[in-house]
């Protein structure tokens, strides 16, 4: 019989590096039955690339053991299940490590591992360092219904976490689409931790958000859900930190996984009470036949200078050190040389800091050497022959490596996806039992406009909120209202051609609009902002974290009714 008792899952890691001590808040602050951990991002599987290369018996996230080496025990006796994608390139190996510290720690607990991921093994051509499917979470449920307390994966969708212990919990069929929607949904909520409780939340100060809680959801059999908190844990669980992040890194109202495909467009918020949001009403259908894989090559070398130009005539000194910098670099260029120049300096300013502003020199090449000590020489010869006051931010370096991003798609059905149970056997998973491609929808009616009336000039953000991020190399914008008749004025006003008005970086890119009328947003895609993505740090902002609310701070004409 199916289970009827909601399904308490909690996050306590949306990425490696976050907060040590969340798989202890979370295990400690109230009643949970599975706590997941997503360790893994684009530049993670890059980072773990490397660390394999040196030894190949790692590959995955070392922080999960240390957390476990504190709270496997506490997970035990409070009957938690963990789930992880901690084991990155290698999930046998941290499932064997997590043997050996429960035994060495004196806890029982049953081990298994899901992996078929790693394709790297395939002709990708040179310079590959890692190649990953994105895979769902069937088998994540066939370990779990085979008895295991952990559960370590490799590559694996982020909502996969959420969507493999839910379908193991209520027994639901691999083509009971609208449940698994929404058990997607409430994953892609709970993937980026304290992000869905007022972290980086561009209303920030409605509320304390200094140490905001991990968030976690209510699952119910028929894939609705609550997202909360534990209670007297910070931040703010409301419509607007769900719907911000519901709105990262997604484009169009079909949001494709290995499961399923949950439309975006059919989700429905509601304010249930403090700190309590449901989600219902998710749509499913059959996913894509090609799963995600992500590819990361290593691109070449780069080398960044920063000068320092302060007091007056930023513009010359600028203009006499490039000049300087250039002829230097013509004996032996760069296959990519670039220039920014950041004016954050400020007239008369009481601060020496504030009277200054930033040159960036950035440097590629395939060559260590063309971008190490030449430039690096170059830069510190000028130190007593360029413009008055020369310095640099830091020490010229000799270059480091970076690396390149790549999505392809290879048939589900040529992915060997494996639960390796916690008694060894393996059980291979078979690929969903309907497959549907992505096709476009038509474009949502919009709601009437707001009447014309009296503007003024200010910022986006007095009227809207943002959350951006990174795509590969594309860029996602976000933007929500928080009223009815902001909704009516935004979806008229924020155009592509707007977008490309407020963001001049964008003008020379592609950029998709889609409209999502029940959250009462808009989702842009910004088509190569990025370059070849987050490792190869082609722009300030190499993630877009941060584009959002250079949006939100753009000047616009506003109907005075809204402000």
């Amino acid at each position: 019989m199916t289970p009827r008792e909601p399904l308490r899952i909690a996050n306590a890691s949306g990425f490696y590096g976050d907060r040590f001590d969340a798989v202890r808040e979370m295990l400690s602050g109230g009643p949970l039955d599975v706590l997941t951990g997503d360790y893994l991002a684009e530049l993670t599987m890059l980072i773990l690339g490397r660390d394999r290369a040196k030894d190949p018996a790692l590959g995955y996230a070392k922080t999960f053991l240390r957390q476990m080496e504190e709270c496997l025990g506490l997970a035990a006796d409070r009957g938690v299940k963990i789930v992880t994608n901690a084991g990155g390139l290698n999930p046998a190996g941290l499932a064997d490590a997590v043997r050996e510290l429960a035994a060495r720690v004196g806890v029982s607990v049953s081990v298994a591992h899901v992996e078929g991921d790693d394709l790297s093994h395939r002709d990708w051509g040179t310079g590959v360092v890692t190649a990953n499917a994105y895979l769902g979470g069937a088998g994540i449920a066939a370990c779990l219904q085979a008895g295991a307390d952990v559960v370590v994966t490799g590559r694996v969708a982020d909502a996969a976490l959420v969507t493999g212990p839910a379908a193991a919990h209520f027994g639901w069929p691999a083509d009971d689409w609208d449940a698994l929607a929404g058990a997607v949904v409430a994953g892609h909520v709970l993937e980026c931790g304290p992000q869905a409780t007022g972290g980086n939340y561009a209303f920030f100060t409605d509320h304390d958000v200094r140490h905001p809680g991990f968030p976690l959801a209510e699952i119910d059999a028929d894939g609705s859900s609550v997202i909360t908190k534990h209670p007297d844990t910070g931040g703010a669980v409301t419509v607007g930190t769900v719907t911000a992040q519901l709105l990262y890194e997604t484009a169009g109202a079909r949001y494709a996984g290995p499961d399923v495909t949950a439309r975006l467009d059919s989700v429905r918020l509601t304010q249930e009470g403090a700190d309590r949001v449901r989600i219902e009403g998710v749509r499913g259908e059959a996913p894509p036949p090609a799963l995600k894989t992500g590819l990361t090559r290593l691109g070449g070398w780069r080398n960044e200078v920063v000068f320092v130009l302060t007091g007056l005539g930023v513009e010359a000194k600028a203009m006499l050190v490039r000049q300087q910098m250039e002829r230097a670099l013509s004996r032996r260029r760069p296959a990519e040389v670039s220039w920014t120049l950041a004016r954050t300096d400020r007239a008369d300013a009481a601060v020496e800091e504030e009277a200054s502003a930033l040159l960036r020199l950035v440097v590629r090449d395939r060559d260590p050497e063309t971008v190490g000590r030449a430039v690096s020489s170059a830069a510190v010869e000028l130190g007593l022959a360029s413009y008055p006051g020369f310095h640099l931010t830091a020490p010229p370096g000799k270059g480091a490596p970076y690396g390149v991003f790549e999505a392809v798609y290879v048939d589900s059905a040529d992915v060997a996806h494996t639960a390796v149970l916690p008694d060894g056997r393996r059980v291979e998973v078979p690929p969903p039992p309907a497959t549907r491609e992505l096709t476009g929808l038509d474009e949502p009616a919009l709601p009437e406009p707001l009447p014309p009336g009296p503007t003024r000039r200010a910022p986006l953000g007095l009227v809207a909120g943002a959350r951006s991020g990174d795509k590969g190399g594309s860029a996602n914008v976000g933007l929500w209202a928080r009223t009815d008749d902001a909704w009516r004025w935004l979806a008229h006003t924020m155009t592509t051609d707007r977008l490309h008005d407020l963001l001049p970086e964008a003008r020379p890119l592609t950029v998709a609009r889609h409209v999502l009328p029940n959250l009462r947003a808009l989702n842009f895609t910004v088509d190569g902002l990025l370059g070849e993505g987050v490792a190869s740090q082609a722009r300030f902002d190499p993630q877009a974290k941060a584009l959002g609310e250079w949006l939100r701070s753009r000047h616009l004409d506003i109907p005075e009714v809204l402000l």
